[in-house]
C-alpha cells in the first residue's frame, strides 16, 4: 500500500510530506485548493509526461516521492529483469525535475527509464479520475476491461507476437511480389548485365593483386637491377658481405676470447654464427625475389588488358571497385533466378502464412471463448453491485461482436445497458448520464480493483453528479473496498466524507510573494467543522455540526 508521499517544489506545493493508513482516506478541500495538484505530482510516479512549468522555484528541482509497504511479491520478477534491487519491506519510487524539464525517474534509489518506471507502478496504484468516466463511454476500452477481467495477459501475449509474426510475412510477401514484379520489367536489362558479368568473372581482391603485379612487370628492368646489385653485395667476390662475415668470423676464433671473461667466447661466437645464418637467409630471399622478376612482354600485356577490363566494368556499371562489382554481379544473378523461380518462394511463404492464419484463427477462438466467460460474469457482478446505487431498474450487458482478425484478435465489445424499464438496451455513451456513468464507474473499479490486486485505488471525485442516499451508498461502496485494499477518495460530498478511516484536508494560504497548498490530517474534532463546512456552507451553525457528528457516529 502508499505508506508515505513526498512532494516538493510542485505548482502550489512547497514542501509536503504526508503518511497514509490502510482502509478509506478521504481528501477534501475547496475547489482549486490543490487536490489535483496532488494527484498530478503522483501521476508522474505513473509515467506521466514532466512539465517544467510546474516547478515553482526555478533555482532547485522539482521531487516527488512514494513509499509502498510490503510490494507483492509477483513484482519481483521485473525487479530481476531489470536489474533493480529487491526489498520484501519497502519499494521506494522517485520522480525529480529539473527546471530545463530533464526528467530522471529513480526505483530504490537505482536510476530506471519511464517505461521501466510505469510497468512496476501501474501495479501498485490506479488512479481513477472522472475522465476515467469519459473512457468509459467509449467502446474503445471495453475489450481491455473485459480481458483485465477474464485475466487472459498471456493467451493475448501469445497472440499478438503470433500476429505480428503473421503481419510481417504478409508484408514481406507483398514486398517481394512487388519486386519480383518490377523485375519482370527490366529482364532483358537484367539478362544483359549479367551476362557482360558472367564473361568477366570478377573476383574479390583480383584487381588488387593484378595492379601489383602489372607495376612488378612494367619496371622489371630496373627492379632486377636494383635486387640484382642487392645480390651482388651479399654474394658476388671475394670481398661480399658473406665472404668478409666468415673472414672475420675465422679471425676472431683464432682469439683466445676467454681472455677477456669466460662467457666472452661463447656469448660473441653465438652472435656471429646467429648473424651468418639470418644474412644467408636474406641472401637467399634477395636471389628468390629476383628469380620472381618477369620481363616477359606477353604477360604484361595480358596483365594490362585484364586490368583494363576491370576499369571499364567499374565505370560503365558505376560501382566504386572490384567489391562492387562481385556484389552486382551475385545481386542480378539472385535477381534473374528470383524472376524466374520467385513464385516457388512465395508460394513457400504463402504456406507458410496459411500455416500461421489457421493458428491465430485458433489462438482468436480461444480468446473469445474467455471472454464470452468473462462478460457474462462481469455483466452480471456490475449489475448486482451498481443496482444498490440508485440504479434498481439498470440492465448492463457486454455485448462481443466477432470480425476480422487484428491485434486483439477477433472481437469487438461494447458496453450496453438500460437505467429505465422498457428501455431499449443502447451503447453506454448515448444514455447513461454523468452521474449514472459515475455509479457504473465505482461499481466496475471495486470489481477490477479486487480481481487485479491492486493494493492501491485512488478516486477523484467518483461521486459527481450524485447526492443524498446515493452519496451514501457510494460512500458505503468505498468504505468495504478499504477493507480489502487501501482506497484514497477526492470527494466534495459530506455523505462520502463522512465514511473514511482517516481524513486529510487541502487548504490554501498566501505569503508574500506567492500562494501555497497545504494538506493536513484532521483529528475528529477537525472532521467535524470540515462536515459543518461541506454541508452548511463557510457559516457554521450547532445543526451543521450536529449532523456531522452524526454522520461520523453513523459512519
Amino acid at each position: 500500500m502508499l505508506e508515505s508521499l513526498i512532494i516538493k517544489n510542485y505548482a502550489l506545493i512547497d514542501d509536503l510530506s504526508l503518511r497514509f493508513k490502510r482502509g478509506l482516506s478521504i481528501v477534501t478541500g475547496e475547489t482549486g485548493a490543490g487536490k489535483s495538484i496532488m494527484l498530478d505530482a503522483l501521476s508522474l510516479l505513473l509515467g506521466e509526461r514532466a512539465d517544467s512549468k510546474a516547478i515553482t522555484d526555478k533555482s532547485r528541482k522539482s521531487v516527488i516521492e512514494a513509499t509502498f509497504s510490503a510490494p507483492d511479491k509477483s513484482l519481483r520478477g521485473l525487479f530481476d529483469e531489470n536489474g533493480l534491487e529487491w526489498n520484501p519491506s519497502e519499494l521506494i519510487v522517485r520522480r525529480e525535475v529539473s527546471p530545463s524539464g530533464r526528467s530522471r525517474a529513480f526505483v530504490n534509489d537505482t536510476p530506471v527509464t519511464l517505461p521501466v518506471l510505469s510497468s512496476i507502478t501501474g501495479n501498485l496504484v490506479d488512479i481513477h479520475s472522472q475522465h476515467s468516466n469519459i473512457i468509459l463511454s467509449q467502446s474503445s476500452s471495453h475489450l481491455a476491461i473485459v480481458d483485465a477481467f477474464a485475466g487472459d495477459a498471456d493467451k493475448l501475449a501469445s497472440y499478438r507476437d503470433d500476429f505480428s509474426a503473421y503481419v510481417a510475412l504478409r508484408g514481406k510477401i507483398k514486398k517481394i511480389k512487388n519486386q519480383i514484379e518490377k523485375n519482370r520489367e527490366n529482364r532483358e536489362f537484367i539478362a544483359f548485365q549479367l551476362e557482360q558479368l558472367d564473361k568477366l568473372k570478377p573476383k574479390r581482391g583480383e584487381l588488387r593483386q593484378i595492379e601489383q603485379e602489372f607495376d612488378m612487370l612494367s619496371d622489371s628492368d630496373q627492379i632486377r637491377e636494383d635486387l640484382g646489385a642487392a645480390y651482388n653485395c651479399f654474394e658476388s667476390g671475394d670481398r661480399s658481405i658473406n665472404a668478409l662475415l666468415a673472414e672475420a668470423i675465422g679471425s676472431i676464433s683464432n682469439v683466445n676470447l676467454s681472455l677477456f671473461g669466460e662467457e666472452v667466447e661463447e656469448e660473441l661466437m653465438t652472435r656471429l654464427e646467429n648473424l651468418r645464418i639470418e644474412l644467408k637467409d636474406i641472401t637467399e630471399t634477395v636471389y628468390d625475389y629476383l628469380d620472381r622478376v618477369d620481363s616477359d612482354p606477353a604477360r604484361l600485356a595480358k596483365v594490362t588488358a585484364r586490368m583494363n577490363q576491370l576499369y571499364e566494368a567499374i565505370k560503365r556499371f558505376k560501382v566504386a571497385d572490384e567489391e562492387g562489382l562481385v556484389r552486382l554481379h551475385e545481386e542480378l544473378r539472385q535477381k534473374l533466378d528470383a524472376i524466374d523461380n520467385g513464385d516457388e518462394d512465395v508460394e513457400s511463404m504463402e504456406k507458410e502464412a496459411r500455416i500461421l492464419a489457421k493458428s491465430l484463427k485458433e489462438k482468436a477462438d480461444e480468446l473469445s471463448e474467455l471472454r464470452i466467460e468473462a462478460a457474462g460474469r462481469l455483466s452480471g457482478m456490475i449489475t448486482a453491485t451498481a443496482k444498490p446505487l440508485g440504479l434498481q431498474n439498470l440492465r448492463f450487458d457486454i455485448e462481443l461482436t466477432r470480425g476480422k482478425l487484428s491485434s486483439d484478435g477477433q472481437d469487438t465489445a461494447d458496453f450496453i445497458c438500460s437505467f429505465n424499464k422498457n428501455m431499449e438496451m443502447q451503447p453506454m455513451g448515448k444514455v447513461a448520464s454523468g452521474g449514472e456513468l459515475a455509479r457504473l464507474m465505482l461499481s466496475l473499479k471495486s470489481i477490477m480493483a479486487r480481481c487485479m490486486n491492486l493494493p492501491t485505488v485512488i478516486f477523484d471525485e467518483v461521486d459527481t453528479g450524485v447526492s443524498g442516499e446515493i452519496a451514501d451508498k457510494m460512500g458505503d461502496m468505498m468504505k468495504r473496498m478499504g477493507k480489502e485494499m487501501q482506497v484514497l477518495a477526492i470527494t466534495h460530498l459530506p455523505q462520502v466524507a463522512s465514511k473514511g478511516d482517516s481524513h486529510f484536508k487541502v487548504y490554501k494560504t498566501d505569503n508574500a510573494s506567492r500562494t501555497v497548498s497545504h494538506v493536513k490530517e484532521l483529528d475528529r474534532e477537525g472532521r467535524v467543522r470540515e462536515l459543518a463546512s461541506m454541508l452548511s456552507g463557510s457559516k457554521i451553525n450547532e445543526a451543521a455540526l450536529l449532523n456531522a457528528r452524526t454522520l461520523l457516529d453513523n459512519k
